[in-house]
C-alpha cells in the first residue's frame, strides 16, 4: 500500500491530541524499524528475511519456550543475532511520545516492543507487553544480569555466575503467558484514556493486540504503513511511516504551546 501522508487526517490527529491530556500509546514493531530494527511481519521483516538459511527451523519455532529449553545454544545464536539491536537509537516516533508525556498528555505508553527504546527516548511509563532485552535472570535463584552479560559470545550459553543454571532473557516467549501485572496496568491505561493512539502495529499479534478491545473511548487514532483489522472503527487512519508522522504532530501542536 501506498504510504497515505494526508494532511488533513494529520491535522485531525493532531486536534484530539491536542485536547486532551489523558492519551494512551499502543505501539509495535513499525515504531522501531525507522532505528533500523526490522518487524516481524513486513516484506523485509525478521520471519521474511533470510534467516532461515542458516537454520534448520523457522524463526517463529526458534523463539518459543520449547525451542529455548530444548536447544538453548542455538536459541542464543539466533536471538544473539536478531533480536538484540543494541546500538539502536529513538526515532522521531519515541521522541515524539516522550514530548506527549512532557506536555503532560501521554499519561502510559503500551508497547509490544522488546527495545527498550521507549525508555531510552525518556518515556517512564511503559508497559512492555513482551517483556525486555535489557533485563535477564537466573531461572534457578532469581539473580538479575544486564544486557553485556548475556551477549557475551565466550558465554555459548549464558550461565548464573551464583548457581550455574541458565540465564534467559525476560522476553515472552512463544507458548509462554504474558505477565499478567503488566496485562492489568496495560488494561487500566486503555480503558482509562480519553485518546488512543495506536502506532507501528498490525494490531494481528494476541493476545496484546485484544487489548485494544478495552478502549470504549471515541478518539482512536491508528497509525500504520498497512491495513489494520481496526481501520473501520478508528477516528483517524494515517497509513505512513511512524516518525513522519509523529514528528508532524508534534509540529502542529507546538505551534499552541
Amino acid at each position: 500500500m501506498n504510504e497515505d501522508i494526508n494532511n488533513k487526517n494529520i491535522e485531525k490527529a493532531s486536534d484530539i491530541i491536542r485536547n486532551s491530556n489523558n492519551i494512551t500509546a499502543f505501539t509495535g514493531a513499525g515504531v522501531s524499524t525507522e532505528s533500523n530494527i526490522p518487524d516481524f511481519r513486513s516484506s523485509n521483516g525478521l520471519y521474511a528475511s533470510g534467516s532461515k538459511s542458516k537454520y534448520k527451523y523457522p524463526p517463529e519455532y526458534m523463539l518459543s519456550h520449547t525451542f529455548f529449553i530444548n536447544e538453548p545454544e542455538s536459541f542464543y545464536d539466533y536471538y544473539r543475532t536478531n533480536l538484540v539491536h543494541k546500538d539502536a537509537q529513538p526515532n522521531d516516533c519515541h521522541k515524539a511520545l516522550y514530548k506527549l508525556e512532557q506536555l503532560g498528555k501521554l499519561k502510559a505508553i503500551v508497547t509490544q516492543n522488546i527495545d527498550g527504546l521507549h525508555q531510552k527516548a525518556g518515556s517512564k511509563n511503559v508497559y512492555e507487553l513482551h517483556g525486555s532485552v535489557y533485563r535477564n535472570y537466573c531461572m534457578n535463584c532469581g539473580k538479575k544480569f544486564d544486557l553485556d552479560y548475556v551477549m557475551d559470545q565466550s558465554k555459548k550459553i549464558p550461565r548464573c555466575d551464583a548457581c550455574g543454571d541458565i540465564v534467559r532473557p525476560d522476553v515472552v516467549l512463544y507458548e509462554e503467558p504474558l505477565d499478567e501485572d503488566i496485562i492489568n496496568g496495560a488494561i487500566r491505561a486503555i480503558r482509562d484514556s480519553d485518546v488512543l493512539i495506536v502506532i507501528g502495529s498490525s494490531l494481528v499479534v494476541y493476545p496484546a493486540a485484544g487489548l485494544i478491545n478495552y478502549y470504549k473511548g471515541n478518539n482512536l487514532i491508528l497509525i500504520n504503513k498497512s491495513e489494520t483489522p481496526y481501520d473501520s472503527i478508528a477516528n483517524v487512519v494515517i497509513h505512513s511511516s511512524a516518525g513522519i508522522v509523529m514528528r508532524k504532530i508534534i509540529e502542529n501542536i507546538m505551534k499552541f504551546e
